[in-house]
């Protein structure tokens, strides 16, 4: 993959050196993955960052009942595997793929090394830290919410990550924003609301027309997103 072409999918690296970023892409290498497969797991030691180019995956941690809990949900343009990477110690998560999805692989020491020679890039790293910190912080004030508010939170925030418009959106503006068919489970378990609670409510938001569910893709259309961020108590 092309400096220029990374760059455009991963924002993060427009403030870094083209010279450095291609050298760290010329030692760097592309996996593919089916959807429930296991990419890292949890005690393993971190051996690469992952950058998603395709596809959607989901970080679970096993809680001491034995049961997996999903903490997080990443699309394309996030990345993962680099706390383990930073801090040198075996990781307390397991990444597992939502979907088929391909992944470009940097060598632990070298994204180490490309954060170091590099101020700049090393500056909008941390400014990424802080929102992922922010958000976290978020998601516990929404704990509070109303389940229905909860989950429209969760669908708003994943839509403003991750989705894209429908490339038809032009002839059928209805068509709205596109993301990943996330499992019910793992909607629940990082909007904090039971598995019960978020089938019926995503049931009414299908039947409100504010969403609809595409079987066949594996894909949800957020039909009518302004009505989904007031939900979710976000300010247009």
């Amino acid at each position: 993959m092309e400096a220029e072409e990374f760059s455009k999918n991963f924002p993060l690296f427009n403030a870094g050196s083209a010279e450095s970023l291609t050298a760290t892409l010329a030692v760097s290498w592309q996996n593919q993955h089916p959807a429930g497969h296991s990419i890292l797991r949890a005690d393993a030691w971190g051996k690469a960052v992952y950058f998603i180019l395709r596809g959607w995956v989901k970080v679970r941690q096993r809680q001491t009942s034995g049961d997996d809990s999903t903490l997080a949900i990443l699309g394309p343009g996030e990345f993962f595997g680099e706390m383990s990477v930073l801090d040198e110690a075996p990781r307390s998560t397991d990444v597992v793929s939502l979907s088929e999805m391909e992944v470009l692989c940097v060598p632990a020491q070298k994204f180490t090394q490309l954060l170091i020679g590099d101020p700049q890039l090393h500056y909008r790293f941390l400014q990424l830290m802080v929102r992922r910190v922010r958000q976290a912080n978020l998601r516990f004030e929404f704990q509070r919410q109303p389940p229905a508010a909860k989950l429209a939170n969760t669908l708003v925030s994943l839509g403003n990550n991750y989705g894209h418009r429908h490339p038809e959106i032009a002839e059928n503006p209805t068509l709205g924003i596109v993301i990943f068919n996330i499992p019910i489970k793992d909607l629940a378990d990082v909007s904090d609301t039971s598995v019960e609670d978020t089938a019926k409510i995503m049931t009414t938001l299908a039947s409100k027309g504010w969403l609809e569910i595409d079987h066949s893709t594996q894909q949800l259309y957020l039909l009518n997103f302004p009505q989904l961020m007031q939900l979710a108590g976000q300010i247009l």
